[in-house]
Parts: structure tokens; sequence; C-alpha cells
């Protein structure tokens, strides 16, 4: 019987973490928490190409995201061809990276859900897709970083009109992605200035 390749992929990485943990005396909340504060924005990319199969891994995260109603109105437009991706770089200022990353995940959402209404969650909903696709390519040893797009219609215009969406699906952001050098550090971003507990 064939295994799938993304089952091999997990596993390695179940193995790989559950190694780290006992190697290092950790559970494995421990490399959860790792990786999350690990995670940081990589702008700068070689020009080995993303796999199959990691590709298929980041979606696969994105779509297990928390989901108003569970109505799932994430979208997802993958870009591989150095023509798009360059072109996209022209079209959105702040991901002028795209001319190196060999990879990008438009990540986009269905405005509307029943009865044709408005959908107030869809910016929520596909917000935690992109944090799972960003957390998977750190898991990954894969550099990404969130370059927004919506509300900004002067961006989301032109990127919609690119791509050929619908009328009723907006691109939220898009996430350049590519293997990188290891260069760039995490930041420290803790303050504990910023909580407040039972009240302001």
């Amino acid at each position: 019987m064939r295994i799938k390749p993304l089952l091999i992929v997990l596993a390695a990485f179940t193995l790989t973490t559950m190694n780290s943990c006992s190697n290092s005396g950790g559970s494995p909340a421990d490399a959860v928490l790792e990786n999350i504060h690990n995670r940081k924005s990589v702008r700068q990319f070689t020009s080995e190409p993303v796999s199959d199969e990691n590709i298929e891994s980041m979606l696969r995260a994105a779509m297990a995201a928390p989901t108003a109603v569970n109505y799932q109105p994430w979208r997802f437009v993958v870009i591989t061809e150095r023509e798009k991706l360059d072109a996209m770089a022209e079209i959105l200022p702040y991901a002028k990276m795209l001319r190196q990353a060999p990879l990008a995940i438009v990540v986009c959402g269905e405005t509307t859900w029943f009865e044709g209404r408005e959908n107030p969650y869809w910016q929520q909903d596909c917000s935690a897709a992109t944090q799972n696709i960003l957390l998977t390519a750190e898991a990954l040893g894969l550099g990404a970083v969130w370059t927004g797009v919506y509300p900004n219609m002067e961006l989301a215009g032109p990127l919609g009109k690119f791509l050929g969406l619908p009328a009723d699906v907006q691109p939220l952001c898009t996430i350049p992605i590519g293997h990188h050098d290891g260069s760039t550090q995490p930041r420290d971003k803790w303050k504990p200035e910023n909580i407040h507990y039972n009240k302001w």
C-alpha cells in the first residue's frame, strides 16, 4: 500500500519533535511553544523550490484554523510561476521579496455567507489560517512573511483582478515563502505592560 507523502512528512516531523523533546528533556508542549517563539518574518530567500508536500502541509494547517460557525470562508491561491510572482511584486509595494521567493500563498476570503449576507468574520477566520501557515512554515524550516493587502482596496482591487478572483472573494494577504539562510532571528515581543487583568 502506498503511503501518502504528507503522512511521511508528518511522521518525520513528529519523530523529530519527540526526539528533540527526549534529548532536551522537554515536553511536546515545549516544542510547540518553541516553534511559536521562533517564528519570524523572513524576507530573503534562496532559489530552492518548496516541495509539493510542504505546500500541502501548510494548506492543511491553514484549514485547521478556528472559524465562525465552521463556515470556513478561506480560499487559497498558490503561486509558483516566476513571471506571476514578479508581476505580483509590481502590484504589491510591501511584497517586493516576491522577486526572490519561489512560492506565494494568497490567503483570500469569501465575504458573503448565509443567504448571501455579508460575513462579518471572514477576516478573523482567514487571519487565523494565515498564522497557521506561518507556524507550519517555521516548523518545516522554511521562511515566510505576512504582507498585508485587505482592506487597502488600492492593493486588493488590482490583485484580485490579476488573480481572477470572483466578486465576493477578497485577498486578505500574500505570504511569500521559501528556503532561507537562517540569518533572520526572531524578536522578543514580550511586554507585560500590555496585559490587563479583570479590568483596564
